[in-house]
């Protein structure tokens, strides 16, 4: 099976209005810029996208925002994108917001499988409003659904034919457990190699996962809130 594509624009030829997307992310470190611009500029509409944070109002997933192209954001901080606010605060964004850990796990658990899960984070607050909640030992706690989409867009630093990756330091973030989640997997790379050539021990997803794989170019890397110390 043939997984490498030449670009973006080729590796996301199925992907259709409504779809449901997972995209990697902690705030823009990790972004699969090169798949968001692909998908900008096929101009997909009604996206689900379940990410970690809506990216920027000018950058990452607010590309998307900014040209109405988001039905639905499932996500868990989204405070660095105006226009964000105020497609929600004006009821043309649908929001499920979610703990933190609560989305990881939420993804984890469509990777592996598992449908559903008890947790005590949110419980006696307005994210377990609606859903069953449980006594374990005491303590009370909420069930959460796994998350799992029709497409997964992630970024890696290094890649081999066969869909093999290797993330670099925090760009990680949900990279490996969306790549499990999305019925296919696209994957984003600095740097493409032969199979043989990465490490085993130091590929964070087998290939057995990705099911497109391509070189990714013109990276930009932006950093939303850059904090330096002053000169001495």
């Amino acid at each position: 099976m043939n997984k490498v594509f030449q670009n973006a624009q080729e590796a996301i030829h199925d992907i259709e209005d409504g779809a449901v997307i997972l995209s990697t992310g902690f705030g823009l470190c990790g972004n699969a810029e090169n798949l968001i611009s692909a998908l900008e500029q096929k101009g997909v509409k009604e996206l689900t996208l379940i990410s970690n944070n809506a990216g920027v109002t000018d950058d990452g997933l607010g590309v998307l925002l900014q040209k109405r192209q988001v039905k639905k954001m499932v996500s868990s901080y989204v405070g660095e994108n105006k226009e964000f606010e105020r497609q929600f605060l004006a009821g043309e964004l649908e929001v499920e917001l979610n703990p933190q850990g609560t989305l990881a796990e939420r993804i984890r658990a469509g990777g592996a499988g598992i449908p559903a899960f008890y947790t005590p984070t949110g419980y006696g607050t307005v994210v377990a409003d609606g859903k069953e909640t449980r006594d374990f030992d005491g303590r009370p706690c909420v069930m959460e659904t796994a998350l799992k989409g029709d497409f997964a867009i992630i970024k890696a630093w290094k890649g081999d034919t066969w869909g093999n990756l290797v993330f670099r330091k925090t760009a990680r973030n949900f990279g490996p457990i969306m790549a499990t989640a999305g019925k296919i997997t696209i994957a984003e790379v600095e740097e493409l190699v032969e199979p043989g050539s990465l490490d085993p021990d130091h590929i964070h997803t087998p290939g057995i996962y990705v099911q497109r794989i391509f070189q990714g170019q013109n990276y930009r890397k932006p950093i939303e809130q850059r904090t330096t110390r002053p000169k001495p």
